[in-house]
């Protein structure tokens, strides 16, 4: 199928690119059968407004092998769900919406907020935990799929690569992750994931010793990569994030949940770019400056998980170990910049720097000033025991807004 090699950790599977969408496509047909697919798109409302959705819909149209595809559609009023509801008309598949700010999905959350279940922040995570809720009560899908609605350079061979490892019959692999090259118009992107996750786990490893979870984290090529596919039972034992921390913290429950062995990444595209986030030095609410905090509390929150202890002379150990490797990086990235022809920004790279070495001591500080706070959204197993009937609501919900009067 493709050359793969054994990284010490997950299995990693290369030049699948290789390979032509159509034989692809044939044999996620037949798996099929077996193992019925779906899709998770979480969305903002301006996302419809921007370039990338309207192609990947125009992609999605092709793919034949989904037997449904969910929308958690976020930030939109009435007209604009209405709107939505005719953007994706066109989609053959079994396609619903999920209106999560409808007075029919906001009463199911304060329901779950009285149980104090609910998620606490909007944000991707909290869309996503939505969107599984109702796959898991949908029924339809046995595999499910998810990538990023602003990919604009999407192309429909994207998710059949990424589909392929979880859906294949004869293959054991629970969770799939994608990777890809962050090249785009001669630029190096990817600056979160080269600046700020790449040299604090190094970091991390020095301030708190070798830890499997910090080697399992480090062998990911790209470990924020929007894109992951999974059989649906994974959906129901997770507890994720509500913000930024979305990846990060999905990898760390299935390290916690499943053996390495049922965990792999591929290679799902030679050219990958996306809307790419400001840095937003001045709005800590925003932009690179939020994810990075997110990012990071949801690392210290997952090694306290495994009996790591963290003061603040900790922290400000950390913010000097991360700031030197991550400047190490940084003309090693100017190199390899330079030997492919690209370029490189080192003054905006050394800014970016900066502001994720602050960002770490602020996600320290919040850290030991919140000992009570319940980070995590809770599994949908603890759910389902807290409301046995609340997935069936849901479904129920979700039907009338996109069929019903709303």
């Amino acid at each position: 199928m493709s050359d793969f090699h054994q990284n010490g950790i997950i299995t990693d599977f290369h030049n699948l690119t290789k390979r032509s969408v159509e034989a692809l496509e044939e044999e996620l047909c037949q798996f099929s059968r077996r193992r019925p697919m779906g899709l998770i798109l979480p969305s903002l409302f301006s996302e419809l407004e921007g370039p990338a959705l309207s192609a990947i819909v125009d992609e999605l149209v092709k793919v034949p092998y989904l037997s449904e595809i969910v929308i958690g559609l976020d930030r939109a009023d009435r007209e604009q769900f209405l709107y939505a509801r005719e953007f994706f008309s066109r989609l053959p598949q079994h396609t619903r919406i999920l209106w999560n700010d409808g007075p029919r999905l906001k009463a199911l959350d304060a329901e779950l907020g009285e149980h104090g279940l609910g998620a606490l922040e909007p944000g991707k995570g909290r869309n996503v935990w939505y969107c599984a809720g109702y796959m898991l009560s949908s029924g339809r899908s046995t595999v499910v799929g998810l990538h990023d609605c602003d990919i604009l350079t999407y192309e429909r061979g994207l998710l059949a690569r990424l589909m392929y490892p979880v859906a294949h019959p004869n293959f054991n692999y629970s969770f799939c992750k994608g990777y890809y090259p962050r090249i785009a118009e001669g630029k190096l992107n990817g600056r979160v994931s080269r600046l700020l996750v790449t040299p604090l786990l190094r970091a991390l490893k020095t301030v708190c010793g070798p830890l499997p979870y910090l080697d399992y984290l480090d062998s990911f090529r790209y470990p924020l990569s929007g894109e992951f596919a999974m059989r649906s039972e994974v959906l129901e034992g997770i507890r994720i994030p509500a913000d930024w921390g979305l990846e990060i913290g999905v990898l760390s429950e299935l390290q916690r949940n499943y053996s390495l062995r049922q965990l792999c990444q591929v290679d799902i595209a030679d050219a990958y770019d996306h809307k790419h986030q400001p840095v937003s030095e001045d709005d800590p609410n925003g932009g690179l400056n939020r994810m990075s905090l997110d990012i990071s509390k949801a690392l210290y929150r997952k090694l306290a998980t495994q009996g790591i202890t963290f003061s603040s002379e900790d922290f400000r150990t950390l913010k000097a170990t991360y700031y030197r490797f991550a400047l190490d990086l940084i003309e090693a990235y100017d190199h390899d910049a330079t030997m492919n022809g690209l370029s490189l920004d080192r003054h905006s790279e050394e800014q970016a720097v900066e502001l994720f070495a602050s960002n770490l001591l602020e996600a320290g500080n919040l850290f030991l000033d919140n000992p009570r706070e319940r980070p995590f959204i809770p599994s949908w197993n603890r759910v389902q025991a807290a409301a046995p009937d609340l997935l069936t609501r849901m479904h129920e919900a979700v039907e009338l807004d996109n069929q019903g009067k709303v």
